[in-house]
């Protein structure tokens, strides 16, 4: 419920930013989207302080699901956000944030999701980790690939912005989590809570400079992203009983496919100085996510 009532409260702050945005874009000469890197290597870093080496364990336990879990991340989700933008006629910009999102990878939600459908949470660590890890090369190829004709992609330069948004706070959270770790309890039980607000702030300041592209395409783009994670859920899930895997597995890779870092894309999308397009499908499809993240979650908890 706490998590429905998060994802909710962001749904309302949406709904202030759309009607107030001024409050929400600045401060005087001060622009709020100059937090959007550094907050989102606060979330970053406090799930590098999550992680351990047993979390890669599962590569040895079970190494077909996690290879094809790897997969269908990365095949999935942007091949379904490509499609979307040929089905429905966005401008460049936008089209090209939803394959972004496509492109990106599990979100940092999938493994409580994935703790309460009661499926193979010690999969979903690991699935999460390696698609994390792995998003410096596989995101920027997909991206220039997919969606080099609707904006400019220097591929180069995305692999060194995921790497700075991504491997060096993960890594600094690791070393802090060896070095540091026992000494400050209260911090690592604070740092959730800090990741959970820090994506809230995220989504309001990209609603706030994208008002006025997100009104003009926002109910279409709302549809979009609703069939963008339903599809990554149904695929993942299918993808996973095709291959003969068990029900807990098929469960966990259905989590991990339709639930994407938003997070990073929306950083991504300031990296690039194009927060109010670019960014704008990572805002609408986080709390949407969400939302139908923890319906599935519930319902397969009762099976």
């Amino acid at each position: 419920m706490k998590g429905l009532l998060f994802t909710f409260s962001i749904i309302l702050a949406v709904i202030v930013t759309l009607i107030f945005p001024e409050p929400f874009i600045g401060f005087g000469d001060l622009k709020f989207k100059i937090f959007i890197i550094p907050l989102l290597q606060i979330i970053m870093f406090g799930m590098g302080t999550t992680m351990k080496m047993t979390d890669f364990a599962e590569v040895l336990r079970s190494p077909k699901a996690v290879v094809l879990g790897v997969f269908f991340q990365f095949t999935i989700m942007p091949f379904v956000g490509w499609g979307l933008t040929k089905l429905f006629q966005f401008p460049s910009e936008i089209a090209a944030g939803i394959i972004l999102v496509g492109c990106m990878p599990c979100g940092l939600a999938s493994n409580v999701m994935s703790y309460l459908a009661k499926a193979n949470v010690a999969l979903s660590l690991t699935l999460t980790s390696i698609a994390t890890i792995l998003a410096p090369v596989l995101t920027p190829l997909l991206m220039k690939n997919l969606a080099g004709q609707l904006i400019e992609i220097d591929l180069w330069a995305m692999v060194w912005e995921i790497s700075k948004l991504i491997i060096l706070p993960i890594f600094f959270g690791v070393l802090y989590n060896k070095l540091l770790g026992s000494r400050f309890i209260w911090f690592e039980k604070a740092l959730p809570t800090i990741s959970m607000w820090s994506v809230g702030t995220i989504v309001v300041i990209i609603t706030a400079n994208g008002r006025n592209a997100l009104v003009a395409v926002g109910p279409l783009l709302v549809l979009v992203c609703l069939l963008h994670n339903l599809f990554g859920f149904i695929l993942g899930y299918w993808g996973g009983r095709l291959s003969r895997l068990p029900e807990k597995d098929c469960r966990t890779i259905a989590i991990e496919v339709g639930l994407q870092n938003a997070g990073l894309a929306s950083g991504l999308a300031m990296a690039m100085g194009k927060v109010g397009t670019l960014g704008l499908p990572a805002a609408i499809f986080g709390p949407v996510m969400n939302i139908n993240g923890s319906a599935l979650a519930n319902y397969w908890k009762g099976k």
